[in-house]
């Protein structure tokens, strides 16, 4: 496939969405955290299945529009995902509804997690933004860029994420179980971006391209 491009007209939509879109998806990460599970004997979280929506929205920006632009996005959406994320987390701790109340006072707990997703979300996507970029220019297979970029990409993420939120923390499970979760927590990311995530990217991509000769038949013809 090839790299196609938005039309300058609607880029500036295109931008506000994905800002919302990485904006909410970062809180429902954050809050999905906080909600352990086990699988096949081991610990993560639901959060591990929400974040590689991020991933899949900003190779298609990359490829769409372009690398600048993809960065745009992470500036945009970094300082308002991290207010959000705060209040959100805070309201609905440990995945119960507390209270407006519970806003008054300052929750140290809940502000690591939410400062971890804020550090670990720049530098995960600006990485995954320089490799997608590097990628797609040097493999002409189109599932090359994204499967590489899931690779670095996350393994950064979730380093970032773990070590910032919960080493040392205050939760006792979430201390003596960070690595072990994280691990696992990269496993289930990467294997869901890998079989779900890269093929849906692939089906978009194929989508907006045919829409996008669609458009421009109808207006050579017109």
């Amino acid at each position: 496939m090839t790299p196609t491009y938005v039309p300058q007209s609607r880029v500036s939509l295109y931008l506000a969405l994905l800002v919302a879109f990485h904006v909410l998806i970062i809180i429902a990460s954050n809050y999905l955290v906080q909600l352990p599970i086990d699988l096949f004997g081991f610990h993560s979280t639901w959060g591990a299945f929400s974040f590689p929506f991020i991933f899949l929205a900003t190779d298609l920006t990359v490829r769409l529009i372009g690398k600048t632009q993809a960065r745009s996005v992470i500036a945009r959406a970094m300082i308002p995902a991290l207010i959000a994320s705060y209040i959100v987390s805070v309201l609905f701790h440990e995945g119960s509804f507390n209270g407006i109340n519970t806003l008054s006072e300052f929750n140290s707990f809940v502000f690591r997690i939410a400062f971890a997703s804020f550090a670990a979300y720049v530098l995960g996507q600006l990485l995954d933004v320089q490799v997608f970029d590097r990628m797609r220019r040097s493999y002409i297979q189109w599932w090359v860029a994204p499967a590489a970029a899931a690779v670095v990409g996350q393994a950064l993420d979730t380093a970032v994420f773990f070590g910032v939120a919960f080493w040392r923390s205050s939760n006792p499970f979430m201390a003596a179980h960070w690595a072990e979760i994280a691990m696992v927590d990269y496993v289930i990311k990467l294997a869901v971006s890998l079989l779900l995530f890269v093929p849906m990217y692939g089906v978009a991509l194929n989508a907006i391209v045919r829409s996008m000769k669609r458009r421009d038949a109808a207006l050579a013809g017109a």
